[in-house]
């Protein structure tokens, strides 16, 4: 069950955070205002505490292995509401990031 919430809790600050970006980036570069930047504001602090519900308690681990599911989801999130297609060169630099992501959280290591 711990691999769950880690996965879960991973997904929920990608969410935060690129929507948060995403929320901000609308705001400035697409003219959408104040209001669209306050809620990415709030939506990037709301990844920051999703960030330190993860099980394990190493704050460099958690950050590095979030790097690669934020470059997974940035990609992901362009295809869904951008229209952006990925070629096969970010698809295959997305899961290694991914691999990596597995490797650091959850190979097995001495208690």
């Amino acid at each position: 069950m711990g691999i769950v919430r880690s996965v879960v809790l991973f997904v929920l600050a990608a969410v935060a955070e690129i929507g948060g970006a995403w929320l901000v980036w609308q705001g400035v570069r697409e003219h959408k205002g104040l209001l669209w930047m306050g809620a990415g504001v709030v939506a990037l602090g709301i990844y920051g505490f999703v960030a330190t519900l993860q099980p394990d308690a190493n704050f460099g681990r958690i950050l590095a292995a979030y790097g690669g599911v934020f470059v997974a989801g940035s990609l992901l999130w362009g295809v869904l509401l951008d229209g952006f297609r990925p070629d096969r060169w970010d698809v295959i630099g997305a899961l290694i990031c991914l691999i990596g992501v597995a490797v650091i959280m959850y190979a097995p290591r001495p208690v």
